[in-house]
């Protein structure tokens, strides 16, 4: 059987260890035991590993104290407890430093290509939340393509994420990147950001922007009969569609295009209209459900396709099979019950850093697999994250 895991010596991202070394420690040198890079590469490991709790954490390391001490050089045997790694995730790492040196760690300088696809997209960490539902919420951009977050930040609360949005883009490289996301991040300001920055968007058009959905409706609704004498006005309606079976359904999906109303709808650098057409039918029951949406992108008709155009909708849901639900269903985000903020954040760059190091740019194609084979190969998981 071929094996999905690469062997020991291909991947080479540099020493994670030293780029940690470089963080901030806000701990008192004095009486200090293990090191802030210590610690957070323990983390690493155990969570490369299949332990997502700090408890799991813990105990994992200290039945591998022995072999842990030697790798990491270590004179002092005893690993740290629970509470050391949560008080460090809490009280001690900088969330937006971190999240910085995960990103240029894992994306580093590299580009990917020209018009390569970024998904933007937020997430509450329920382990966060409190009778009022305050807690951590998260806004992500991430490639799809690649598997990678590119960076992530905190939200500030529930229904901040417009705001957010504007700060994470202002941290992107945007030149050659498409950027897409729900319909609440469809806001004149975010295209502003996103074309000066050499992008392109694909919005969605719904009710945040009524009018406006309205108007692209309106478009591509069938007009009625002419008066006597008088013609149709001519429309530039280009079309593409995609057929796809599997998971016990027929997914069919179509777009029609125009550049006609560019000039009639004041929004920034827009360049076409697109209506969506998505059928599904289940084959066991023969149900079939429909749907249109609308939306709009300021890449013009020279610059993409109408099939291109319809692939990068499609995957831009790739944000929730590829990410959030990795992070929720594998390693159990949603269910470690972190209420403090900082720490929860701490938590999600490290899953983002681990589904970096475990299924970026396609590496394994199984993420419990490649974790039950790096628990049992402690010196592979050390070379993963580059050694010392």
């Amino acid at each position: 059987m071929k094996s999905n895991i690469i062997e020991e010596g291909v991947i080479d991202l540099g020493s994670l260890y030293k780029k940690l070394e470089g963080l901030s420690d806000l701990r008192s040198s004095q009486g200090l035991r293990y090191p802030l890079a210590v610690i957070l590469v323990l983390m690493v490991l155990a969570k490369l590993s299949g332990e997502d709790t700090p408890s799991g954490i813990a105990e994992w390391a200290q039945y591998r104290s022995a072999e842990l001490s030697e790798h990491l050089k270590l004179t002092r045997k005893r690993m740290p407890h629970h509470s050391t790694y949560r008080r460090i995730m809490a009280e001690v790492v900088d969330a937006d430093e971190f999240e910085l040196l995960v990103s240029t760690y894992l994306i580093g300088k590299q580009y990917f290509g020209k018009k390569v696809l970024i998904s933007i997209d937020g997430k509450v960490l329920r382990g966060t939340l409190n009778e009022e539902q305050d807690g951590t919420y998260l806004l992500a951009a991430y490639l799809p393509s690649e598997g990678l977050v590119l960076m992530e930040v905190e939200a500030g609360g529930k229904g901040k994420e417009v705001p957010a949005a504007l700060t994470l883009l202002k941290m992107l490289d945007l030149r050659e990147k498409i950027v897409i996301g729900d319909a609440l991040h469809t806001q004149r300001e975010a295209s502003k950001e996103i074309c000066v920055g050499g992008g392109d968007y694909i919005w969605y058009a719904k009710g945040n922007q009524s009018q406006l959905e309205e108007d692209i409706r309106l478009w591509f609704e069938p007009e009625p009969d002419p008066i006597p004498g008088q013609g149709r006005l001519p429309k530039d309606f280009e079309s593409a569609q995609t057929t796809n079976k599997g998971h016990g359904r027929i997914d069919e999906r179509k777009i029609t295009v125009s550049s006609q109303l560019n000039d009639f709808l004041d929004w920034p650098f827009l360049n076409q209209i697109f209506k969506l057409e998505r059928r599904v039918t289940y084959i066991k029951t023969g149900q079939v459900k429909e749907r249109v949406v609308y939306g709009f992108t300021s890449l013009a008709r020279d610059e993409v396709t109408p099939q291109e155009l319809l692939g990068f909708i499609r995957s831009y849901w790739g944000i929730e099979n590829g990410l959030h639900y990795r992070r929720d269903v594998t390693l159990l985000e949603d269910h470690t019950r972190i209420k403090n903020k900082n720490a929860g954040q701490i938590m999600a760059c490290i899953n983002n850093l681990v589904l970096g190091l475990l299924i970026g740019k396609k590496k394994f194609e199984y993420l419990p697999s490649a974790r039950r084979y790096f628990n049992a190969h402690l010196a592979k998981a050390f070379n993963l994250i580059g050694g010392l």
